[in-house]
């Protein structure tokens, strides 16, 4: 609790300082962040040590009262929730969020919102309260993408029904299950199901489920709202979306497939691990396509989320310990990646007001140190070693040619040079380009808060991937084995 309280008491501060004087409010979302992060990093450590840590909502016990639970996997998520969550705060508003800061904006506050949801999904324990903390975040999230102007609205207003499709079809879903065991506890309802596996409303409810969390995740081909969502709204926004908004959806399926319905649903009954592998390859393939297409930095990154989603798909569908494993450190890896990317595109256009690829012409020499940073990050998205983004897609194939599975192998690394193909078109007009546009030529490097955050993002992509290993053999081995065991 300590993870989430900070953040839903911050978004009421940030209101009230917000009132008083616009700077406080983010002051106040740094702070919030930033003691998340210490409880978050705090109780990941107690809980690989320790085991499991439980709470009573109102001291009422579960399966009748709510309850949150911190095991290694929620408080893996939220060590990323609360990270990216204090680097985007930290960083500029002009640049994050393409706005200056005004008396009675509610930029900080909805942002909190949207991480207090964000860690409420992570640490509920029970499936319709699992529920309501998607609709916060959902929320808060139609609000920020909103701020991108008309075309944001629009955006958010395609993304608010499709949401509202997603939630609807989970909660009917929860609401099948509910009928057949009589209880909403995950734990308590694990116990029950295997009694009722052959049941058509339990095989429906996860269907049901399993679709509304995909679209939630936005995976292909249910991903239609994430472009115009991601390109249309503010950097910063774009930048909590992808890197840690959509990986809610990916959270639920994880641990309702394996922790509530277990293995066994996934290959009997219906095809889910099929359905999800598949679909994941497509929307690799398609998000890669779509994404060496574009012309405007922040769509060309939005269609590459796309893509990055689809290998935590391929992961989750394999159902093997590598390569649950390789999707849970590419929802770390995303996070760090993305997040550094849409982060510096808006740091550029904060700077020189330019979004179109072919006129970034000589900004390499303008920026040195944040084309830098963007560099190691896009040869990341590549999985360029010793970068992170290599060992994530080196788990999931290697887990592939496990099962025997040659086309995910093929898939994952084919797509690899997809992406190296947008990106060396990229770093070819910010490295190599001699500067035709004035606003270019005039251009420096951005503020210290921006270049400071650019580093971070770009030395964790560097030390997670030279440490991955403990981050495997010490956090997600054990749960991907507990799991799948």
């Amino acid at each position: 609790m300590m993870m989430l309280l900070p953040l839903l008491f911050g978004a009421v501060i940030a209101v009230l300082a917000g009132l008083w004087r616009s700077a406080a409010a983010q002051v106040v979302a740094v702070i919030t962040t930033a003691s998340a992060l210490v409880a978050s990093v705090i109780g990941l450590v107690t809980v690989v040590a320790d085991g499991p840590i439980s709470y009573e909502l109102g001291g009422w016990p579960p399966p009748i009262g709510i309850e949150y639970v911190l095991d290694p996997l929620s408080a893996y998520l939220a060590v990323i929730i609360a990270l990216i969550g204090l680097l985007v705060t930290i960083y500029p508003v002009e640049a994050a969020f393409d706005l200056r800061p005004r008396k009675g904006v509610p930029l900080y506050p909805l942002v909190l919102l949207l991480l207090t949801g964000l860690m409420g999904v992570v640490l509920s324990g029970d499936l319709f309260h699992l529920f309501v903390f998607l609709e916060i975040y959902a929320i808060s999230t139609y609000g920020l993408v909103s701020l991108g102007g008309d075309r944001g609205v629009f955006a958010a207003l395609r993304y608010l029904l499709l949401g509202t499709i997603g939630s609807g079809l989970y909660l009917l879903g929860v609401g099948f299950l509910y009928f057949s065991t009589g209880t909403l506890n995950m734990a308590d309802m694990a116990t029950q199901l295997p009694a009722i596996a052959d049941s058509p409303t339990v095989l429906g409810a996860m269907a049901l489920i399993v679709i509304g969390l995909a679209l939630k995740m936005a995976l292909f081909p249910l991903h239609v709202w994430l472009p115009d969502a991601h390109s249309y709204s503010p950097p910063g926004v774009a930048a909590l979306l992808a890197a840690v908004q959509v990986k809610a959806g990916a959270y639920g399926l994880i641990r309702i497939l394996f922790d509530v319905f277990g293995p066994a649903y996934t290959g009997e009954g219906l095809p889910v691990s099929v359905a999800l592998t598949y679909f994941g390859l497509a929307g690799i393939v398609v998000g890669s396509v779509l994404a060496i297409r574009q012309t405007d930095i922040k769509r060309m990154l939005a269609y590459s989320t796309v893509a990055q989603l689809g290998y935590i798909g391929v992961g989750i569908g394999l159902a093997t310990p590598l390569a649950l494993v390789g999707a849970l450190l590419h929802v770390l890896n995303h996070a760090v990646m993305k997040s550094g990317l849409f982060l510096v595109a808006g740091g550029i256009i904060q700077r020189t007001g330019l979004k179109s690829i072919p006129r970034f012409s000589g900004l390499g020499m303008r920026m040195p140190l944040t084309m830098t940073g963007f560099a190691i990050m896009g040869l990341s998205m590549a999985g360029v070693p010793p970068t992170a983004g290599f060992f994530s897609k080196f788990y999931l194939v290697w887990g592939a040619i496990e099962l025997g599975n040659w086309l995910v192998a093929i898939v994952v690394v084919s797509s690899s040079l997809l992406t190296v193909v947008y990106f060396l078109r990229l770093f070819e007009r910010i490295f190599v380009a001699e500067p035709t546009e004035e606003l270019v030529a005039d251009a420096t490097e951005p503020s210290p808060r921006v270049v400071g955050t650019v580093a971070v993002l770009a030395a964790s992509v560097l030390a997670i991937g030279l440490f991955n290993v403990v981050i495997v053999r010490e956090i997600l081995m054990p749960i991907a084995e507990r799991m799948l065991g």
